[in-house]
């Protein structure tokens, strides 16, 4: 399996899964567009997309960085101008970015509600508007749109988040019956349990983590997904546990 060549935009890149991806599709030779809005260290979280660049780089591979809010259109618009006057093209988008508020509904804030609307849906929504119509363009191209076993299970204090991944695994079905005579995949990935500094951070100390893997195996499902198109494999939404089982990834 190879991405030799191949321009890859990833949002939410900065840590966690997206970071994990960013660095998997960097050693399988495709050139990264690093895509979040942290630019600098000093948040609740570590990580900024300058370091998940140099990781890559450091590692052998190409990488950039691009600063971007996916909720705001006008930055959206302007992150598909830069990667295309950067790299000439893109083959694959991963909408990763996401947010989470464990509150439940009615305790739950409504700018809370909105936020995770907008990170969730409207990003995703914002990413393949701008950004699919150069895969249209060049008649290729691979969407991954990293969803959640939340979309079909409610978890205690989580139904804001649930109605966001039920949303984008609705939306990956039907953009695939609209880019498929294009020639592009656009499937959904649930990576299942993952350790990231996000999943650290909201739970206790003595958690266990039995399980849980690391954001890297996330990159190598991905990687098999960004190299398929409407012919081989799309409109499908999948676990990322089922791939060793059913692709041999």
């Amino acid at each position: 399996m190879s991405m030799e060549g191949l321009v890859a935009v990833v949002t939410g890149s900065s840590r966690g899964i997206g970071k994990g991806i960013a660095n998997i599709f960097g050693e399988q030779g495709a050139r990264v567009a690093v895509v979040a809005r942290s630019e600098e260290e000093g948040g609740r979280l570590p990580g900024n997309i300058h370091l998940t660049v140099k990781e890559i780089q450091d590692a052998g591979g190409q990488a950039m960085a691009f600063r971007c809010d996916v909720t705001d259109e006008e930055q959206v618009e302007a992150l598909a101008a830069a990667v295309v006057e950067a790299y000439g093209r893109i083959d694959v988008l991963v909408n990763n970015a996401g947010v989470q508020v464990n509150v439940g509904l009615l305790d739950l804030q409504t700018r809370h509600w909105d936020l995770t609307m907008r990170v969730n849906l409207r990003g995703p929504f914002l990413c393949c508007k701008y950004l699919a119509p150069i895969m249209v363009q060049q008649s290729s191209g691979s969407i991954i749109n990293i969803t959640s076993g939340a979309a079909e299970r409610v978890r205690p204090n989580g139904i804001s988040y649930s109605v966001t991944k039920a949303g984008l695994n609705m939306m990956t079905l039907g953009l695939a019956q609209e880019l498929e005579e294009h020639d592009i995949a656009v499937n959904a990935l649930n990576p299942g349990g993952i350790k990231t500094e996000g999943a650290v951070l909201v739970r206790p100390a003595d958690f266990d983590w039995t399980g849980w893997e690391s954001p890297e195996v996330v990159g190598e499902a991905s990687a098999w997904l960004a190299i398929q198109n409407a012919k081989t494999f799309t409109g499908r939404v999948v676990d990322r546990a089922e791939f060793g089982k059913t692709w041999g990834v």
